[in-house]
């Protein structure tokens, strides 16, 4: 029997764009942007081209050229000037996202995001309060309950310097009920949060840890983060953020993870975020350094994959290189 079916008739120039299935904007789209309260000039990232930490001093022009690409939000990462245990910098009124954050919102139209979390901001790197002997006992790292005040103070202390969505990333039990509890309290039950609802311990993240100085002095994440092999758990941890009032769905990273994307985009009707994340910006950038990718064909298609999943919002390092051909 002749088959009168043939797809390849949609193919064709002029046709293929009105029947493209997705559509990437650049207002899908989220630049992280580091700013460094150590100097006072912009610093590279080596194992990240095209990106650098900027001082406070310039976090509005930074933000101004992500702006001119038609991105409209950012997500602010701090590099404290001083580190402690707890993580004191991370809430304080002067720290260098509130200053930075202060300055984007009152100088400029942007959606600031704020990065809550304790790692860049705590002499060990972990991202909370240590359990005791947790420097001599590799089954031990950061104390769950302990940690969760000190979230909420951060995210409280963030809303005040005018942040429009703060978003935990420590993967603590119970974090965004606690940081809901606060904000509303605080009066500021108009800011969202974004939920790292689903970040796994992945080897991907090198590139980031190097450029906010986030690193771990000693052990590994593998007992707060979620496994890699687990697919099944991720619904579950959506799940209590969703109880817990979390108002966006983070998945991290993204690529890896486009099984997960779709998981929740079919499982929660709530916005889905997938972090485009460092490892996956770098490993594209060596390659495309080699000569064996075209670097803007596979950051669009990469960009296109996540949006395709089930991603409503991306936070990508290629934010800006993509917008500009959208």
């Amino acid at each position: 029997m002749h088959s009168t079916d043939r797809p390849r008739r949609l193919r064709r120039d002029g046709v293929r764009s009105m029947v493209s299935e997705t559509d990437l904007q650049p207002t899908d789209l989220v630049a992280p942007v580091f700013v460094d309260a150590t100097t006072d000039e912009r610093v590279p990232i080596e194992s990240m081209p095209g990106h650098e930490r900027v001082p406070v001093d310039e976090a509005v022009a930074r933000v101004e050229e992500v702006l001119a690409t038609g991105v409209e939000a950012v997500m602010l990462f701090g590099i404290p000037e001083s580190k402690d245990e707890e993580g004191s910098r991370a809430w304080a009124e002067d720290g260098v996202v509130q200053r930075a954050t202060r300055a984007i919102t009152a100088e400029t139209d942007a959606t600031v995001i704020t990065d809550v979390c304790l790692c860049e901001y705590t002499e060990h790197g972990h991202c909370g309060v240590l359990e005791a002997d947790a420097r001599d006992d590799p089954t031990l790292t950061v104390d769950n309950d302990a940690t969760l005040d000190l979230l909420a103070r951060t995210a409280v202390s963030q809303a005040e310097a005018g942040a429009d969505m703060v978003a935990p990333s420590s993967m603590t039990d119970g974090m965004v009920g606690a940081i809901r509890t606060a904000l509303d309290d605080a009066g500021f039950d108009d800011v969202a949060i974004m939920s790292y609802a689903a970040k796994y311990e992945s080897a991907f993240y090198g590139p980031f840890r190097d450029a906010a100085d986030g690193a771990p002095a000693f052990g590994d994440r593998r007992h707060y983060q979620m496994d890699p092999a687990n697919g099944r758990e991720a619904l579950r941890e959506v799940r209590l953020d969703v109880e817990q009032g979390a108002d966006v769905l983070m998945v991290k990273p993204g690529l890896p993870y486009l099984d997960v994307v779709s998981d929740i985009r079919r499982e929660f009707d709530h916005p889905v975020a997938a972090y485009n994340v460092s490892g996956e910006y770098a490993m594209l950038h060596a390659a495309a350094e080699k000569g064996w990718l075209d670097l803007d064909a596979v950051a669009r298609e990469s960009l296109l994959s996540l949006k395709r999943a089930g991603a409503d919002i991306i936070v990508t390092y290629f934010a800006e290189s993509v917008a500009a051909e959208c």
